[in-house]
Formats: structure tokens, sequence, C-alpha cells
């Protein structure tokens, strides 16, 4: 009997370690010091959400700095060629997909056991090491027919030929980037791909936000105010076709646009600056809030906050009264929701006030009728993720910062 409990006790300390083994280790900040003063303990899924954000912000820092690698040796090449000028044509320049999971686990495959050594910094000097291979570009040439200005003759219209040398960028993907800059065995490659189909099923929830999009908007709401509140708030519907079939990242604002749609109802609502999705969806693209083919890192809420001088504090489910004092208060409140009444998926929402009988108002931003209903704080409660990052599943908003 002592021989059973010893077993039991053996396998569930074992749980841990066997979860992190299906997993890449950068996730954990690491593995050897995952539970240290500092790291994120193995099963604290909102740091390991955190993570992979701050990853995915590395990564794009870096895929950036090859843009720039790129464009360098371009001009190299076209020193060589004795043209008259030269254009670069890049099509990532509103944005890339980029598979972070797959950088994260081609990585993380290509330490193997060397797990002490995994980090952020070392992922993000590998890539830099790299860089000329992330991005490739082809060159062409042709003769331009353009104006010969001669200020001597101003009333003259002369023309003259040119041959100019056109480039045009191309991102090699992650596939690319396995042999080359990672140098995986076959092997290796599959446990990459291990990791990688794992990471997604992990995450789950925790990142992905969607609507049911399918390129159907709705007719454009005009300007929408709720005064029902403490507060007065602006309204913003992701799919108002004033901006569902703009770009969010290589995304679409009707489909994935959930997070920069709910701050910019925040920011309108509690600044003097009016930000429409549009305007929010470039802003969160440009400062790494973005997430290909999921939404927004949840990380956009408080950076964006921050970034238009307004107080955000992280609060979880566990604390219901902060969230209903702070909707007293005026303040307004970010909540990233799982399946149930508001989503199929993963969802932003805005808490906009509460009435005398304890109801919530909200400001949807995929729906203006569940933006008119109240709601029960439980219902709220209960749905909102529970593997959020950056402080969430809710974030109290209010108030401009004294900083």
């Amino acid at each position: 009997m002592g021989r059973g409990i010893l077993i039991v006790v053996v396998v569930l300390l074992l749980i841990p370690v066997l979860f992190t083994l299906m997993l890449p280790p950068l996730a954990f900040g690491g593995l050897t010091a995952s539970g240290s003063p500092g790291r994120p303990v193995l099963n604290d899924n909102a740091a390991i959400i955190q993570n992979i954000s701050d990853i995915a912000f590395a990564v794009n820092q870096v895929l950036s700095e090859g843009i720039t690698d790129a464009e360098e040796r371009i001009a190299q090449d076209f020193s060589t060629t004795g043209g008259d000028h030269y254009e670069i044509i890049n099509p990532y320049a509103a944005g890339m997909s980029v598979n972070t999971n797959a950088f994260i686990a081609q990585y993380c495959a290509a330490m193997e056991e060397s797990w002490d050594a995994i980090s952020l910094a070392d992922m993000q000097a590998i890539l830099r090491q790299g860089k000329s291979n992330l991005y490739s570009y082809t060159r062409t040439s042709e003769i331009r027919t353009v104006e010969d200005d001669d200020p001597e003759t101003p009333d003259v219209v002369e023309t003259k030929e040119e041959t100019w040398y056109i480039y045009t960028l191309s991102y090699n993907g992650e596939d690319y980037f396995a042999g080359t800059v990672f140098h995986l065995t076959d092997e290796q490659k599959a446990l990459a791909g291990d990791y990688a189909q794992n990471l997604s099923l992990f995450l789950g929830d925790g990142m992905s936000q969607y609507t049911e999009y399918g390129g159907a908007t709705i007719t454009s709401l005009g300007n929408v105010r709720f005064t029902d509140g403490a507060t007065e708030v602006v309204y913003f519907n992701q799919l108002d076709e004033r901006w569902a079939n703009k770009p969010y990242g290589t995304d679409n604002i009707g489909g994935y646009g959930c997070g920069p749609t709910a701050m910019s109802i925040v920011i309108s609502s509690l600044t003097d600056d009016m930000v429409d999705p549009a305007e929010m969806a470039e802003w969160a693209y440009q400062n790494g809030g973005w997430c290909s083919r999921s939404g927004s890192y949840h990380a956009l809420i408080p950076n964006a906050a921050r970034a238009w001088g307004l107080n955000v504090e992280g609060c979880t489910a566990s604390k219901p009264q902060r969230i209903v004092d702070a909707l007293t208060e005026g303040k307004l409140v970010v909540a990233i929701m799982t399946k149930g009444h508001f989503t199929s998926g993963g969802h932003f929402i805005v808490l906009r006030g509460v009435t005398a009988g304890g109801k919530v108002l909200v400001a949807d931003p995929a729906s203006y009728t569940r933006s008119q209903k109240q709601w029960d704080l439980s219902i709220i409660l209960n749905e909102a993720s529970t593997r959020a990052g950056a402080g969430g599943p809710f974030w109290i908003i209010g108030g401009r910062s004294l900083s």
C-alpha cells in the first residue's frame, strides 16, 4: 500500500516535467530556472502566455532588423550595376504573417537537451546572426523616360532615359530557417513540428481572438455614445463598414480586431483623443500588439493604455468587488473572454458601467446588440479567460497617469 502511494506521489511530481517536455522550454522562460525567484512556475499559464508575447515582440524586432539588412545588401548590389537609380518593392511594409510558434519550436529543438542555455536573449542572438537569411530579393531592370529639368531653360520640357533597377523583397519563411538559421537535422525538424503543434494546442483560448466575420460588414453606425454608465462611452464596432476590411497586420479588423477596437473605445472615452479602430490597429501593429491569425497579444491592453497616459491595473476574476468599484468610479475595464455568451473563441470586450441593481454594462466591439444589454456579473467572471497574460483577464483603466 505504501509503495502504491509512493508511485502516485512520484507521478504527480513528474506531471509538470512531463507537461514541459511536450512544449518548447522557451515558453517557460527556460526550464532549469523556472520556479526560481523572478522566474515563472511551470504551471502558471498566465506567465507562460506572457512569455510567448515577449518572444513574439522580440522576433518581430529581429525581423525588422532583417529588412534593414536586406536593404543594405540591395544598396551594395546596386552600387555594382552602374545604373542610375533603384527602388525596393517591400510587400511587408504594411505587415506580414509570422509563425512565432515555429521560431520558438525550432530554436528549442536545436538546443536539444541544453536546457540550461535556453533563453530569449540567446534565441535573438542566433536570429541576428542569421539576419541575411531572413529575406531574399530579386532584381530586374528597366529603362525609364524622365523629365530632364534644365535650370537654364525652365520653360522647355526635355526628357532623358535612365536605367532603373527594381528589387523585390521576399520573406524566406520559417521552414527555410530550420536549415539555414537553426541548422536542424531531420530528427530535430520533426521535434520542432511536434513542439509547434503542441504549443498551438496549449495556447488555445489563451491567445486567439476572432469573430465569425466572412467579409460581411454592418452599415456604418455613425457616432454612437452610451450615457447610461458613470462615464460617457464612445462606441466603435469592428464590423463597421468604415474599417472592417482595413488591415490589422496581414489580417483584417473585422475578423481579428477586437483588441484594438476595445482600446479605441477606451482611449476615445477617457482622453481627448478620438482614435478609431483603424488608427488603433495601425498603432497596435507598429508597437507589437498584433498576433498573426490570433488577434492581439494581451499586452496590447496595458501598453496602449499607458501610451495614452492612462493608469491601468490588472485584475483577476477572484476580485469582483474591485471591478464593481472601478466601474462605479467611472473607470473602464477591458476583459478577455472565452467561449460563452460573447464569443466562440476569444474576445476582448469593455465593461463600461454597473447599474443600481448590480448589472454590468458592456461595450462589445463585435455586437451593438450585446452592448445594449445588462449582464450578470457572474457571467462575465465565469467566462473570462483563465489563461490571460499581461495581468489579465481584467484590466482596470481610468485617470491620467502623473508620470
